[in-house]
């Protein structure tokens, strides 16, 4: 196959053999494709990087009704700093993925790190007295936003890394160990606040917001210091050393391509669905006589199960590389279990099957996130993985804030009999002038559930996997045998 993008090429070839030549190689495959031990340290990089930005995102989802309380705001004021971040992922989104296809993986990380660490850092201002009551929500959404920024280049990052740093029969374990980092950031989150903020006590939220803002911090030095290159100094796999198209190509030439868009709508919504739960989670489950703490564990078991999901399907994809199959069949399973979620999550004293429902609707829904990633890279190949897989996420972020706008819409005032069972937080004395108003999330959820049940049927009906990537791998490597046993040794 013939390099495309001769700048790019070239680019690639000079930062490599610009880089010191005492990395450490840990294995070897044929025809000179190597594997380098630098590689774990770039996989941890981002998977903290993602880990801390999805803490920022979601800290203040599991204690939406404590946040009114505390900056003396409205619920809808709580859910725009969740909003925030897929509204920034449509114009950031197409710039993150030129960035990283056109200045590589290190610049990517680098503008990720310090968006989302001065971001983070931010957001402890609006928790100091020297700023005034009614600037604090201000301080803190701006904060948010500098980390929702951050939020495309984070997310874009493991297929690129995957590819260029790792081994073909480790790309979708790479993959899967980077993404899902981001719901792990939400697992420790879901647990970690909950158990910081539990009452009304002035100084446990500014304890929370430095907590989440160590990770930020830390990654963001190790990202300065630590990533030197965005490529390793030889290639690991056949199509790390071949050049993706540039971005507009690329992107025209994916736009031609039925099969992707059809998995990117499937993505998509399962993307937005999971954002949706995630968000509303406290909103939904307090009302009906749950705690807050319940309402996290909630969420850490969604990602709990979600983790273990992603393992198996990453590890078996990786093995047999039958990536539609594991799609179509988590997804289906997803949705039915977050019918099940719905059912039971509009009863009283259902800890157990709550909890359940919930478990495995994220051990299905995260199994495909990953391995939806990867597909995307391999039926569209050569366009870059950044463009293919960048596409994906914005695609889940645009209906995520869709869903998430029709979902406050759809939501109905508690019917008077059910407020005696509420155990939202509606106010603390004086702090409490608009408080928390509990909502019946019934219809929202019936919402999202016929949404991803569209998405599921189209997807498993006509999504299709013609595997580019693995094709061309192939061919390259059985002409490049052939052309070693056709060399006569001098």
């Amino acid at each position: 196959m013939a390099p495309t993008g001769g700048a790019q090429q070239n680019s690639v070839i000079n930062e490599r053999t610009a880089i010191v030549s005492d990395f450490s190689s840990s294995s070897s495959t044929p025809l000179e494709y190597r594997t380098y031990k630098w590689r774990w340290f770039m996989l941890i990089v981002v998977s903290i990087l993602n880990l801390s930005n999805a803490m920022v995102w979601i800290t203040f989802s599991p204690i939406a009704d404590l946040t009114t309380v505390y900056f003396n705001i409205n619920s809808f004021q709580v859910n725009i700093l969740s909003l925030v971040y897929l509204i920034a992922s449509i114009p950031f989104g197409l710039t993150a993925s030129w960035i990283l296809d056109t200045f590589g993986l290190r610049a990517s990380l680098l503008t990720a790190a310090w968006l989302n660490g001065i971001g983070s850092l931010l957001r402890n201002f609006s928790t100091f007295d020297f700023v005034p009551g009614d600037s604090k929500f201000a301080v803190l959404l701006v904060g948010q936003i500098l980390a929702a920024c951050a939020q495309p280049f984070v997310m874009f990052a493991p297929t690129k890394l995957a590819a260029l740093w790792f081994a073909e029969n480790q790309r979708a374990t790479a993959n899967m160990l980077t993404s899902m980092a981001n719901p792990l950031g939400i697992l420790v989150t879901n647990v970690l606040i909950p158990a910081i903020v539990n009452g009304c006590n002035k100084q446990e939220i500014p304890i929370a917001l430095w907590v989440v803002t160590g990770p930020a911090l830390l990654v963001m030095l190790m990202t300065t210091f630590g990533v030197c290159s965005s490529v390793p100094p030889s290639p690991p796999s056949a199509s790390a050393d071949e050049a993706s198209q540039p971005f507009v190509q690329g992107f025209k030439k994916m736009a031609k391509n039925k099969n992707y868009w059809i998995l990117n709508f499937l993505f998509g919504a399962g993307l937005a669905i999971f954002t949706a739960f995630t968000s509303f989670l406290d909103q939904i489950l307090c009302p009906r006589g749950y705690s807050n703490n319940f309402s996290g564990i909630c969420g850490a078991l969604m990602i709990a199960g979600g983790l273990f999901g992603a393992v198996i399907s990453g590890i078996y994809v990786d093995k047999t590389k039958r990536f539609e199959e594991v799609v179509k069949v988590s997804y289906g399973l997803a949705i039915v279990f977050a019918v099940g979620f719905m059912e039971v999550c509009r009863m009283r004293d259902q800890e157990a099957l709550i909890a359940a429902s919930i478990c495995m609707f994220g051990m299905f829904g995260f199994a495909l996130y990953p391995i939806s990633l990867e597909m995307a890279v391999e039926i569209t190949y050569p366009v870059a993985e950044a463009t293919s897989s960048g596409l994906l996420v914005v695609s889940g972020q645009v209906q995520g804030i869709v869903m998430i706008l029709v979902s406050q819409v759809l939501a109905q005032p508690l019917p008077p009999t059910e407020m005696s069972y509420s155990r939202c937080v509606v106010g603390c004395g004086a702090d409490a002038a608009n408080g928390f108003t509990p909502q019946d999330w019934t219809d929202p959820i019936m919402f999202m559930l016929c949404y991803g049940t569209v998405a599921a049927v189209l997807g498993i009906l006509f999504l299709r996997g013609d595997y580019k990537r693995l094709k061309a791998e192939q061919k390259i490597m059985a002409g490049k045998i052939l052309q070693n046993s056709l060399t006569v040794p001098s």
